[in-house]
Formats: structure tokens, sequence, C-alpha cells
């Protein structure tokens, strides 16, 4: 919005004298970092009154893990608030929406995405912790399909509109961009100054179909898998604050012709303002572990779990590095991983088990580690893998 003001008033502002006092904002680096800074302080600002306000409504978490062993290690969580997604996504879309270009696609699709999620996974939260004083028989939360029908409805909107958005910019970058593939031939830094680098004859296009298609099924995987990883305090919070910090800069890369011809990466023309999000989305992470820290004082619930996973797959897709995101969201993935191959494993074996409890995480409480050793643990684990793909950019 202010971007959006100051582009608008830019003439009017010069012939007053003023446009040196507000022209930082045409600076994608200073918004994207600014908007951390205001997302983490309206975090901090918005945390207490809307913590009691939760305590207040008799918002608070049920505890239930289905597994004696956990619920036992778990017990003291029971009655914490949760929904405090509310005000993560709550800060983080005021900082999107004050320092964003909000003309640019990838941000309108963005903001669409998470305000969609935070919905449905407030209507979760809200059956769920209402069910006891509503009554016998009353809904514990939504359906599982019920859940996954609407996260890939939003997910083929958002795929649809992507894909039309890529097809119009960057044709050539709707293909799969494989680990370790050049997307342009190798030329002199002087030469890319010029024009455009040779596109890779390497490069396997993806007809519009699959490509929505795959990517409705890549949102709704990703906002699972930040989901399912929400179990421990700082345990989502953390590792996605880490991986929207690796986002930042690879938005950078993909916005920037100059970065992405060096690296031999995609370039996605107007992606860059994506860098942005990712930094509202990391300062509001940041500052909502502020309040969810060990003993937290607040969980984010599905509130707010949804719509980072949502958001976190969304701009992979949209710079095109899903794989990169597969090593960023290392934890993540391994996260639901467990929990699909403990479920199979169960069905085919007629009730055997692979871990002791999934997700993963419960499985390594209960062996023994305790909760701030995992989710320490797991935090370490996602910087190692982050590293890892920052290394493997210039691998090509």
């Amino acid at each position: 919005m202010l971007y959006n003001l100051v582009d608008r008033l830019q003439n009017a502002l010069a012939d007053w004298g003023l446009l040196w006092l507000v022209q930082v904002v045409f600076q994608l680096e200073f918004r994207a970092f600014a908007a951390t800074l205001l997302a983490f302080v309206a975090v901090l600002v918005s945390g207490p009154p809307t913590i009691r306000r939760l305590i207040g409504l008799r918002v608070g978490d049920v505890a239930e893990f289905h597994h004696e062993g956990v619920n036992e290690l778990m017990k003291g969580k029971a009655e914490t608030p949760t929904m405090g997604g509310l005000f993560l996504c709550g800060s983080m879309l005021l900082s999107i929406l004050l320092l964003a270009d909000l003309s640019n696609r990838f941000v309108q699709l963005a903001i669409v995405l998470v305000i969609w999620l935070c919905i449905l996974g407030g209507f979760d939260d809200y059956l769920k912790i209402t069910a006891a004083r509503r009554g016998p028989g009353s809904r514990d939360g939504l359906f599982a399909w019920e859940k996954l029908l609407f996260q890939l409805g939003i997910g083929v909107l958002v795929a649809f509109a992507l894909q039309r958005e890529l097809a119009f910019r960057a044709p050539e970058m709707l293909s799969l961009n494989l680990p370790f593939q050049r997307t342009f031939e190798p030329a002199a830094v002087s030469e890319t100054l010029l024009q455009a680098p040779q596109v890779s004859t390497w490069l396997l296009g993806i007809p519009p179909w699959a490509f929505i298609v795959g990517g409705m099924l890549w949102i709704a995987f990703c906002s699972n898998a930040v989901n399912i990883t929400d179990g421990m305090d700082g345990l989502a919070g953390g590792t996605s604050l880490i991986a929207a910090i690796a986002m930042m800069v690879f938005c950078f890369i993909a916005g920037s012709s100059r970065a992405a011809y060096f690296l031999l990466v995609p370039y996605v023309p107007g992606s860059g303002e994506l860098m942005v999000v990712a930094g509202a989305m990391a300062g509001a992470c940041l500052g909502f572990l502020w309040f969810n820290c060990k003993p937290a004082k607040v969980f984010m619930g599905d509130t707010g779990s949804l719509p980072l996973g949502g958001l976190l797959g969304f701009i992979a897709l949209a710079i095109r590095q899903e794989f990169l995101f597969i090593l960023v969201g290392a934890v993540f993935f391994m996260e639901i991983g467990s929990v699909m191959l403990q479920v199979a494993w169960f069905r085919s074996t007629g009730g055997r088990r692979i871990f002791r409890c999934s997700p993963i995480h419960h499985h390594f409480h209960l062996s023994g580690w305790s909760e701030q050793q995992v989710v320490t643990r797991f935090w370490v684990i996602t910087v190692v893998m982050t590293m890892l793909a920052f290394a493997s950019i210039k691998l090509r």
C-alpha cells in the first residue's frame, strides 16, 4: 500500500521536494527487511491482548494426541490457548499490505491463499476446542476429507492463476527445474547485461494441465506438512522462520535477472516482490516464538500452520524451486512422511508400527529426548539442510 501510494504520488512529491524522504520504498531489499521488522513488532504488540482474549473465550487446547505415552508427556499443555495463528497471520498480512506492491499478481495470490487457509484452519480449530462444551455428539473439527477439499480448492485456483501469470511473464519457466540442472546456458556476464542467455535445451516442459494439477497437490501437501509439524513448543514456528529466511534469498535470486543468469537458475520477472512476503512471514514467525517458546503461552493451531505451509509451498512453486524447498523444508517432509509411512505400514501389517508414535517428533520424545532437545535439533537440521540448498545452487 505504501509502495503503491508513493509510486502514484511520486511526481507530486518530486515537485514538492519530498520524494527523497520516501524514495527508499522503491528498493525491494529495504521493503523486504522492513516487512520483517514490522511483522515482528506487530506480533509482539497484538500477541498479549489476543492471548488474553483467547483465554477469556476458553479457547484452550485439549492436549489429546491419541497415544497414552504422549498424552502423559504433554498433559501440562492442557488449556493452553490455541488459534494464535490469528495474530500471527494478521501481523503478516498487515506487513504485506503496507509494504508489498499490491499490483503484483504473485503478491495478490499470496494474500488470497493466506486468508483462505487461515479461515479454514480457524474454523477447524474452533470446532475442535468447543466440541466438549457444545454437547455430546458435537463435531471434533473438520473431517480430513473436508479440510483436504478446501485445500485442493484454493490450490487449483492459485495454481491456475500462477500458470497463466508464468505463461505471460516467463513461459520458458513452465518446466521442471531438476537438481543440478542448468536453466540457461553459460555465458559471459558482459553478454547477459545486453541480452538474456540461451535457455537450456535440457529443460523438460510441463503441460498447463500438469502444472495446475501438480501445483494444486503441492500447495495442499506443503500446507499439511507444516500443520503436522506443529506439535511441540516452537517447532513449527522455528522451522518456518528458517525456511522463510531461505525463501527470501531464493526470491531475490529468482527476481533478479543478473543473479539468475549468473547462477543459471530460473528467472521469473516480478517474483522478487515475494521477498517482501517471505520477509513478513519470517518476522511474524520470529515474533510468535516470543510467546510460543517453552513453556508456550499460545499455540498457532491450524489457523497458523495451514497458511504458513501453503504460503511456503506457493512461493517455491512461483519461483520454480520446489526441489530446493524439499531440502529447506526437510523437517516438514520428514514429519508428514513419517505419518504416511506409519499409517500405510499399520494397515498393511494388521497393526504393527514403524515408529513408536507419529509424527516423528513424538517418536523421539518417547525415545527419551526432551521436548526442547527435539525442537532444537530439528531447528539444527533445518539450518544444515538450508545451507546445503544454498550450496547446491551453484552446482549446475
